[in-house]
């Protein structure tokens, strides 16, 4: 177990932009910073990063925390996971307390998954730097392909022994259990001796945007035309193919610098181009390009070069995934290489500038790029070229942007030679296409959910006020707990005539004071037992902590308090979409003084809840003609002339609310 002063020393290093900036391209807006949210589809940033809270929030699903919350969150890791990783990227040491049993018991299935693919990962690289088999065939293969030693440490490359079970035999050895080795796909089960997948193939790690350990990418050395030449892991708890990039751990901080990301095909593409000093590179692994990889990159970039082998045949096959990357609102360009080079061989033999020129040079937009490709074929062929211009009109469609669909129908026509009001026709025809068939999609779903709708009651939810005025009162906590602010008190005096008046007496406390002590000479209690327990806390913090500090106060936050504390900090970064004055409930404007909105809103708090009172006692009055109900009246009047003193202090007539 880690220990509370490790916990707390990862807590105040820890810069939530920058653990974040590692998975999400974040751009300066004002104070704070924004992005594409990583947990939703979108295109327009609703993601909120407060480096001066040290919180963030995700307006798109709702979800928020700190720099741990965000790891839980984002990679799925425990708590404890979270901590290791943030100690490991800030250099942080550390420091164990021992781990009950009950504790190793409470490890979970995907904890374990994980453990058994990082031991895997330090056994095939064990293998293959120190044993006698490993060196002579899986280091002599790599060196072969011209890595160096600090490449294939930095990719945790590695060889599995032709021996059947050698990996799980050393496994087992070391305590790991079986259901595990299999259910990663590291060992495949059989009754009477369960075997290694991965025999005899040199071996590639492949990890997630935090470095985890999610599955491996096996190649065979040997001329066996029965075995694939790749073997990947299977899918998993853990790995998912079609969501996962080989190489974006080493690449994410390069993709966001450069704000650019080449894509390649294989992993020794990723590898050679890295080691040659261009590391903004990733790889499909083989697969084909996924809109789940795609979001991955566009958390990075907008930006993304496509690299291709000189095999025509390849590149025909290949850029059908340009399609899926425009339609994610992302910028493609397209750079192939020459005839029988593909980027792993061309990087090896390439010097890092003529590399970088080159790329730079015979990257093209992906318009010119499919007419350059496809125009060799179709220059005579009038069926040929007007397939070829349906084919780029029909990836122009795909950009959700219409002013960059234009441009690209100009650039179109000016390449292709025909006129633009054709091109646009055509692309008029794909949209509204595309638009009949997403709706009638949408008018499908509707109509189910009106099924569901017709078989059910569903009442109309009102707006729950209380629930909006006692949240209020632990934002104004937040916000201004540690504050200092003139408040004025109404006190009750006698006069020279010896009569009763109110006296207006100006004061300055804090105002988690001035909150405390207004609900305690009402006796109220907080009706929301999540919004008590932050209540409690914060009071609490307010009176043992002479500065209020948030990043110290988030830290110390028990963790089922820490989501509504997060929303509610980073409520002010949202617009006002809801017109909460219409239900009494307003928020601060600029130029109202922080003790104008806290009396405001306590005043509110206590005219709804005496409102309350008042109904309860017209339930109580008995209809009968000969029933007394002086002192039901008596009371009520009394609470009406309470709710018009409101008003006056309030500055405005009292709307009911029921």
């Amino acid at each position: 177990m880690i220990s509370k002063a490790t916990i707390d020393t990862v807590f105040e290093t820890a810069r939530v932009e920058e653990v974040i900036g590692d998975f999400v391209q974040l751009k300066r807006a004002g104070s704070n910073f924004k992005g594409l949210s990583p947990f939703s589809d979108e295109r327009s940033p609703s993601f909120m990063v407060s480096p001066v809270k040290q919180i963030w929030k995700d307006f798109s699903s709702g979800k928020g925390g700190n720099s741990v919350a965000f790891l839980m969150e984002h990679e799925h890791f425990t708590y404890p996971e979270a901590i290791r990783y943030l100690a490991k990227k800030y250099n942080i040491e550390i420091e164990e307390t021992v781990q009950t049993d009950e504790e190793k018991v409470n490890t979970d299935v995907r904890e374990s998954m994980y453990l058994v693919s990082e031991f895997a990962k330090n056994y095939f690289q064990d293998v293959l730097l120190n044993s006698e088999e490993g060196k002579a065939i899986g280091y002599s293969y790599f060196k072969e392909r011209g890595f160096t030693n600090e490449t294939i440490k930095k990719f945790a490359l590695g060889y599995s022994p032709e021996t059947w079970d050698a990996f799980t035999k050393e496994a087992l050895g070391k305590g790991y259990k079986l259901e595990f080795l299999e259910s990663t796909g590291l060992t495949i089960p059989r009754d009477d001796r369960p075997f290694d997948r991965f025999k005899g193939r040199v071996m590639f790690p492949i990890q997630s945007m935090s470095g985890r350990i999610l599955g491996f990418g096996g190649r065979i050395l040997t001329n066996d035309k029965k075995a694939a030449k790749y073997l990947n892991s299977p899918e998993s708890d853990i790995y998912h193919k079609s969501k996962v990039l080989y190489g974006i751990f080493q690449a994410k901080q390069a993709i966001a610098k450069q704000n650019n990301c080449f894509l390649v095909e294989g992993y020794t593409d990723v590898i050679q181009f890295n080691q040659s000093g261009i590391e903004n590179v990733v790889s499909s692994s083989g697969t084909a390009l996924t809109p789940d990889q795609i979001r991955l990159i566009n958390r990075l970039t907008k930006n993304v070069t496509v690299l291709f082998d000189g095999d025509a045949a390849g590149l025909r096959a290949s850029i059908r995934g340009i399609d899926l990357i425009l339609e994610e609102g992302m910028n493609v360009r397209v750079c192939a290489f020459p005839d029988g080079e593909d980027p792993d061989s061309f990087a090896r033999k390439t010097p890092y500038e003529d590399l970088v020129l080159y790329l730079e040079e015979n990257s093209k937009d992906f318009i010119q790029f499919k007419a350059s490709l496809l125009m060799k074929d179709a220059k005579n062929d009038p069926i040929k070229k007007a397939e070829l211009i349906r084919d780029m009109v029909s990836s122009i469609s795909k950009i959700p942007d219409r002013i960059q669909r234009e441009i690209y129908i100009q650039e179109c026509s000016r390449i292709m030679d025909i006129s633009e009001q054709v091109l646009l026709s055509t692309l008029a025809q794909l949209v509204k296409k595309d638009i009949t068939e997403t709706g009638k999609k949408i008018k499908q779903e509707q109509k189910a959910f009106e099924i569901v709708k017709s078989d059910t009651s569903i009442a109309v939810e009102k707006v729950d006020v209380l629930y909006q005025l006692e949240r209020k009162i632990i934002e104004i906590l937040l916000l201004y707990g540690n504050l200092k602010e003139e408040f004025e008190d109404v006190l009750l005096r006698t006069n020279a005539d010896g009569e009763l008046e109110n006296s207006i007496e100006k004061k300055e406390y804090f105002v988690f004071q001035r909150v405390y002590l207004s609900l305690q000479e009402d006796e109220v209690e907080l009706a929301n037992e999540l919004f008590k327990g932050i209540y409690t806390n914060l009071v609490d913090y307010f009176h043992q902590n002479e500065n209020f500090n948030i990043e110290h106060y988030l830290m110390q936050l028990p963790q089922e308090f820490a989501q509504e504390v997060t929303d509610i900090l980073m409520e002010d970064e949202k617009l006002a979409l809801h017109d909460w004055s219409g239900q009494n409930i307003f928020v601060k404007q600029k130029n109202e003084t922080i003790s104008q909105y806290v009396s405001e809103t306590i005043l509110t708090m206590r005219w709804y809840l005496v409102d309350k009172i008042i109904e309860e006692l017209k339930g109580s009055i008995l209809p009968e003609p000969d029933a007394d109900n002086t002192d039901s009246l008596s009371l009520a009047m009394d609470y009406y002339k309470l709710i018009n003193s409101f008003s006056n202090k309030l500055g405005r007539v009292m709307s009911r609310y029921n």
